[in-house]
């Protein structure tokens, strides 16, 4: 059946495109959202150009009509469903202790199309206390489901099968082993266990091209850059890391996992050791833990480092390591391979406009960004580039994104399919005994 959406505020700033997600459904879009879109269009911010960008969108949908009688989301279709912008709102419907704000105004505005409509009316909004207000005036209430992914079921890119013990020594004895008959994504990890004796298994790589099991590749060496991986996750994510084939990788995993020393790691390795990348970029939101201290003093360096300061912690261990293949370069600091070019260090609010060529570009804390501010930094990437995204989507300090709507999800559902992308989640912690039982106790 046919419904009537009413959608809020936030749903439109976090995403422009929504009206064009209700099919053949019509859509209705109170005054007063218009009326706060207005104040958020001169904001620098993501959320400024989502408002610029509807303002742009609303105003070509009006050039082909009316927007008070409806204008068709989609002209070359028959059952296409129009929007609406609706002027009539009725704060006689709701409770005489309900203030006249933006909210109750929408509020209204579905409870007075329910009055009047014979179909479904629903409104979207991100917003659970409208969600409950909503509900509580028996209003049909929905969040923007679009750009969510189920947490609980995430990717985690490894896979566990028991199979027969010949299955395990055909592997070990020619170095592949057909996995046709399993339902497994490109560059998906696999651990094969002996059905008999559980303690026996192999693991690889599995090749959606040939439909086989393909051993690891380190290129010859167990260890980058005196890091060696502690567990089979850390062994799945250096593999991908260190694949040139592989353009896009996203590494989840709660705090201490290793994702962001992995990732900083084997960007060394490609860009300094084996020249294959003209430069190491890593980048971050800045988005504060708790409450902001307000402006910073100094340079743009002075002002950046307190943000960046995590990435700088991970580059010190490794240019202090003593592990092996370090000879020469034990005496650098990270300040010589900026100043060589090498090593670049910057916050994500310049990224716009900007192509980065033959680079290896780490996005670290992308569990902070949305899936359009996600869309952004992979159309940067140009030839010879290699992205990798890493987070934890149960530390968000974003107030508009959640562990279901943010950006890093929302990549590793998309690219699970795709052969230029690979992922793993990480989950055991390595960075000490403290940090691990902190993370899984509190």
């Amino acid at each position: 059946m046919k419904k009537k959406f009413v959608l809020d505020t936030n749903v439109l700033l976090s995403n422009p495109n929504a009206i064009f997600s209700f099919e053949d459904n019509d859509v209705y879009i109170p005054i007063s959202v218009i009326e706060e879109i207005d104040t958020f269009k001169k904001g620098l911010s993501e959320t400024g150009r989502n408002a610029r960008h509807l303002s742009r969108i609303m105003d070509d949908l009006r050039s082909r009509g009316s927007l008070s009688t409806g204008i068709p989301l989609f002209p070359d279709r028959a059952d296409s469903g129009h929007v609406f912008v609706t002027l009539d709102s009725d704060m006689a419907l709701l409770p005489s202790y309900f203030e006249r704000k933006a909210d109750n105004l929408i509020l209204s505005v579905a409870l007075m199309l329910k009055s009047k409509s014979s179909l479904p009316v629903v409104l979207i909004t991100k917003d659970s206390n409208l969600r409950i207000k909503g509900d509580a005036l028996g209003v049909a209430v929905e969040d923007f489901e679009a750009d969510k992914v189920n947490i609980d079921e995430l990717y985690t890119g490894i896979a566990e099968f028991e199979v027969d013990g010949r299955l395990l020594r055909d592997f070990l004895s020619t170095g592949s082993v057909s996995l046709e008959n399993y339902e497994l994504m490109p560059n998906q990890y696999v651990i094969l266990r002996d059905a008999e004796q559980n303690s026996q298994f192999v693991y690889g790589k599995f090749d959606h091209v040939t439909g086989a099991l393909k051993p690891l590749n380190f290129g010859g060496k167990d260890y980058v850059w005196g890091i060696y991986p502690r567990n089979l996750e850390q062994s799945f994510a250096l593999d991908l890391l260190l694949d040139d084939d592989i353009k896009m990788v996203t590494l989840v995993g709660t705090a201490g996992t290793g994702k962001t020393l992995l990732a900083i790691a084997a960007g060394l390795e490609k860009t300094t050791d084996e020249s294959r990348y003209q430069k190491l970029l890593v980048s971050r939101p800045i988005f504060p833990l708790g409450r902001d201290v307000g402006y910073l003093p100094g340079s743009l360096e002075e002002k950046l480092n307190p943000w960046m300061q995590p990435i700088f912690d991970n580059l010190e261990l490794l240019l202090g390591s003593h592990g092996q293949g370090r000879g020469k370069r034990l005496s650098q600091s990270y300040h010589e391979l900026i100043s060589q070019g090498i090593l670049e260090v910057e916050p994500l609010t310049y990224i716009r406009g900007r192509s980065i060529p033959n680079q290896f570009f780490i996005v670290d804390e992308a569990q902070n960004l949305t899936p359009h501010e996600i869309k952004t930094i992979l159309t940067r990437a140009g030839d010879n580039t290699k992205v990798i995204l890493t987070g934890d989507p149960y530390q968000i300090d974003n107030p508009y994104v959640d562990a279901a709507s943010n950006g890093l999800t929302y990549v590793v559902e998309r690219f699970r399919r795709e052969g230029i992308g690979g992922h793993v989640t990480l989950v055991k912690g390595e960075r000490s005994a403290l940090a691990t039982i902190a993370a899984n106790l509190l």
